[in-house]
């Protein structure tokens, strides 16, 4: 094999359409901001475009199990949450950034699709536990199967090392903006 045939370094090959489309956007983005450090508007740019094909992605398998993404964060919540699985709806509107109003909808809309119950507590009437059902919680292990073969697909390219590695900054770039935004999300104890 010459030279000529050998594979061309990693540096040399011609990017993927999407790398190539980011490198457009880059580029077109310099032409009218000089000051971009095209470095930083790669992972950022990155970041920003993974984070939406993985919503789309997940929001299609959830609909695949049967539920959808909003479903999803209660049932998580209450399974987090632990034996017994229950909380309180202001609990859950605080876990998941949401206002009462929003919660209540929520929980009507899952109480109907068998989801959650909703019964009033025995020591104290007035208070409202909101509980897993047995078809809830096997609504949350299919998700979680299938969630767990997606990202391990998702990740297959990366060496145990690079996954270690990609974690570690990703979580630090996650806590720098937690830090400066405090309020963007609603729910800053939340890094699963």
């Amino acid at each position: 094999m010459s030279d000529s045939d050998a594979p061309a370094p990693d540096a040399e090959r011609p990017p993927t359409q999407e790398l190539r489309s980011l490198d457009e956007q880059i580029a077109l983005y310099q032409r009218e901001f000089q000051d971009l450090d095209p470095q930083v508007e790669q992972i950022v740019s990155a970041l920003s475009r993974l984070n939406r094909r993985m919503t789309v992605a997940y929001g299609r398998h959830l609909s695949d199990i049967g539920i959808n993404g909003a479903e999803w964060e209660v049932l998580k919540a209450l399974v987090l949450a632990g034996a017994p699985y229950q909380l309180g709806p202001g609990e859950l509107a605080k876990r998941l950034g949401l206002t009462p109003a929003a919660m209540t909808h929520r929980i009507d809309r899952m109480v109907t699709e068998g989801l959650v119950t909703r019964e009033r507590d025995e020591a104290n009437r007035v208070r409202v536990i909101v509980g897993i059902t047995g078809l809830g919680r096997e609504k949350w292990f299919a998700t979680m199967r299938m969630g767990t073969d997606w990202e391990e697909d998702l990740l297959q390219d990366l060496t145990p090392t690079e996954r270690t590695l990609l974690g570690e900054l990703l979580t630090r770039l996650l806590r720098r903006v937690e830090d400066a935004q405090p309020d963007a999300s609603g729910r800053l104890s939340d890094l699963d």
